[in-house]
Parts: structure tokens; sequence; C-alpha cells
């Protein structure tokens, strides 16, 4: 298990830059956007994609800070209603699976996508309730009619080049939960699986170690984002978590996205990493850091800290004491 990061925040910087920063406070990988929301400020997902001689130069570079990649990002939503902008999410998705088959990267990083809620819709409509019945029914037509078809063809695609597609469970997407993962993977196949974050979690009210084991047991955890969450009781005991409040008005949010260890302590983080082990998982804990009380900086360095003193570095030895 190693510790990466997801490397958005530091898009003021040259890649080159970037990695010797990175590689100077102790990060072993790193998880750069090449489309969509991430943006491919690092990575121009374009400019590497069947060229053998720019992949020779990023491996280099890696090679000089002993960095990996540990998956390709792009985070759009190929479901939805606009034609134009389920292309592009979709192009971007796809060429992701190929550039990374081509860099040796495993993982692409993702959302599922939101559909419209019906087929004469024009926006996403994310459906959190099933009454009236007209919701429910919109729910299911979201499923059935569209997120199925789609990635069971895009899932074909990544096991064609042999790249996992690890969807990130996120509120505002068809995919926000571990029972909607644990619903797309059966109906397409295993190259179907999470980015882990936690972030999205703690404010929903599940139970993160709990959810490891659940999708663990499936071999469903193909990535994962190391980010906190600290719900504000003061503000959720009078308006709840579904909370449309700018995420820049930090004091009056319900909840705000955190630095690793500022949402939940250094026990949590701990049994986190400990329960990723349980079930298998020996990936990056890639660092995502939205922490709006903090620089990228100070947050990125404190996250590393503390997940130094968290990971497990070596493989477990035999149990001598049993």
């Amino acid at each position: 298990m190693d510790i990466g990061v997801h490397t958005p925040p530091l898009y003021g910087e040259s890649l080159d830059d970037a990695l010797a920063y990175l590689d100077g406070i102790g990060v072993d990988a790193v998880e750069p956007g090449v489309g969509g929301h991430p943006g491919d400020d690092h990575l121009p997902r374009e400019e590497y994609l069947d060229d053998e001689a720019a992949q020779s130069e990023l491996a280099d570079l890696l090679d000089e800070y002993d960095m990996r990649i540990s998956a390709l990002a792009t985070h759009n939503n190929p479901l939805h209603p606009d034609e134009e902008v389920a292309e592009r999410a979709d192009v971007e998705l796809r060429e992701a699976v190929e550039l990374a088959a081509q860099l040796d990267v495993g993982t692409v990083t993702c959302f599922s996508g939101l559909p419209a809620g019906g087929p004469n819709d024009e926006v996403p409509n994310w459906i959190t309730a099933p009454w009236p019945d007209e919701h429910a029914e919109a729910h299911e037509y979201q499923w059935e009619a569209v997120a199925i078809p789609y990635w069971s063809d895009l899932a074909a695609h990544a096991d064609e080049y042999g790249v996992d597609l690890a969807i990130e469970m996120h509120p505002n997407m068809l995919v926000y939960e571990p029972t909607g993962m644990l619903r797309l993977r059966e109906a397409t196949n295993e190259r179907v699986g999470a980015n882990f974050d936690p972030s999205h979690l703690y404010w929903q009210g599940v139970e993160v170690t709990d959810t490891i084991r659940l999708l663990g047991e499936h071999d469903a955890i193909h990535h994962f984002h190391a980010k906190d969450t600290k719900v504000y009781d003061a503000q959720a005991r009078h308006k709840g978590v579904l909370d449309t409040t700018p995420y820049d008005e930090e004091a009056d949010r319900s909840w705000l996205f955190r630095s690793v260890g500022y949402g939940h302590g250094e026990a949590h983080w701990k049994d986190v990493v400990s329960t990723l082990r349980m079930v298998g998982y020996d990936g990056a804990l890639s660092i995502e850091h939205e922490d709006s009380l903090t620089s990228s900086s100070e947050g990125l360095e404190k996250a590393v800290a503390m997940l130094q003193r968290a990971v497990f570095r070596d493989q477990p030895g035999d149990a001598y004491w049993a």
C-alpha cells in the first residue's frame, strides 16, 4: 500500500515540478487527470495517446522521481441527456482506457454519470426517494434504459484493454452508495468497481469500514481516494446534510470536505487502512485535496504525514503465535 496524490491542486506547476515536490514530501504515486472535471494539465490525453515517444519521456520522468501512476482520472457525465455532453464524456472515458493500457496503468477513475428522469428531459435528475411513484419509475428508467446498456458496453471496452473502471460513489450521480455500486457491477462485469472515496459516504451516514468490507467481499475496490469530511452538527441539526450552501460559505454549511485527519482522527484512518488490508487492497491511497480551510500544499503535507503513520509498507508475516 502506498501514498498517492490526485494532482489537480498542483496544476499551477509543471508535471516535472509537481513530481519533484511530491517526491520530496514522501509521495509514491500520482493520479493525473486526463479529461472531464479534473482537466488534463499534467497529462493531456490527446498528446500522449498512441505517441510512443511522449509515453517514453513520461516513463523516464516518473522513473526519475521513483513515482508511479496509480490511475488516470476523467470525471464527467457520460449519461447526460445532452448528446454532445454525453458524447464528449464517452470519448474521454474510452480514450482514457486506451491510454491507461498503453501506459501500463491498470485503472481509470471516473463517475457513473447521471441520466435525465425520462427520455424527453433535458437535465440530469438525482432521485433520492421512491415516492411519488413517478420518481420510482424514473429511477428504473435511469438504470434499465440508460445506465446498464451504456456501462455494459463500456465495461466490455475496458475488458478488451485490460483496464479497471473505478467509479467514485458520488451524490448527484446514479451510483452514490455501495448497493448501487454492486448493482452496476453485477449488471456489467468485474472491470467495474469502486474508486472508494469515503468523503462522500461520511455525510450520508454510511459506515466506511463496513462498506470497505462489503465491497471487499466482491473484490470491488479498484482504487482509493484519501479524503475526509467533517459534519458540523450545529448546522446539520436544523437543515440536515443535503446542503446546497456554496462550498466557500464554510461557516454556514452542514459539512465540508477536509484534509485527511481533520474530519476523523488518526485512529479512524488507521482502522480504514487496516480494513483495506483485510479485504486485500494493496494499491494507492490517493489524496484528493478539496479542503477550503487550508492551502493545497499544507493540506497535502499534513495528509501525507498522517497517512505515513497509518500505512503498512511491508507484507504481513506468518502468524507464528496462532
